[in-house]
């Protein structure tokens, strides 16, 4: 983030829905998922899971949102990450996953539907990790790294110019109940100045 970021203290956010257990570690925090957690509707599974971890703040238009963890899963479709909401129908998920035996990047856009993309990065595991989510016009642009690589571009995807949106660090544990992540840095700042 730039100079001209802060710090969003773990306190000024309100999760969407409360962890099993959350404890501070230093500045950083510890956040251990239920078991069976996630975000998801519909699309090609046909149901809907609305029991996510997410520790959300205001997301105004003109402004990016950075979440930094380690990126250390082993269950299948453990994931951290940030979680963009307006509604129940309408959010966005980003960040890392664990499926098909690797660690994925992708995202999850949600208009009343859920889409899906993801692409492997099996050697950010263990890594810290930072997603960056960027909101400008109509838009939020979804950025990542693993260290202090260049960020890469994940996903551009649609998001009201006037709709209230929150957003943050964000667990989930679909498949175990033991899951903790440790999330080191939440910040804010300025929206990019460009896509590319």
């Amino acid at each position: 983030m730039t100079a001209s970021a802060s710090a969003v203290p773990w306190s000024a956010g309100r999760w969407t829905h409360e962890p099993a257990a959350v404890r501070p570690d230093g500045d950083a925090l510890l956040v251990t998922a239920v078991e069976g957690s996630d975000a998801w509707r519909t699309t090609a599974y046909g149901f809907v899971h609305d029991s996510e971890h997410a520790l959300l703040a205001p997301l105004d238009p003109g402004t990016a949102v950075e979440v930094a963890f380690t990126g250390d899963f082993s269950g299948e479709f453990d994931q951290a990450g940030v979680f963009v909401r307006v509604d129940d129908e309408h959010w966005t998920k980003a960040g890392v996953e664990f499926a098909d035996g690797a660690l994925q990047l992708g995202a999850v856009v949600t208009h009343r539907f859920s889409d899906w993309s993801v692409a492997p990065v099996p050697d950010w595991a263990g890594r810290r990790i930072t997603i960056r989510v960027s909101r400008a016009g109509d838009a939020i642009t979804v950025r990542a790294r693993a260290g202090d690589e260049p960020f890469r571009l994940v996903r551009v995807a649609y998001l009201a110019p006037d709709a209230q949106a929150s957003a943050g660090p964000l667990i989930s544990a679909p498949s175990r109940a033991d899951l903790t992540v440790r999330f080191e840095a939440w910040t804010v700042g300025p929206a990019d100045a460009a896509l590319h």
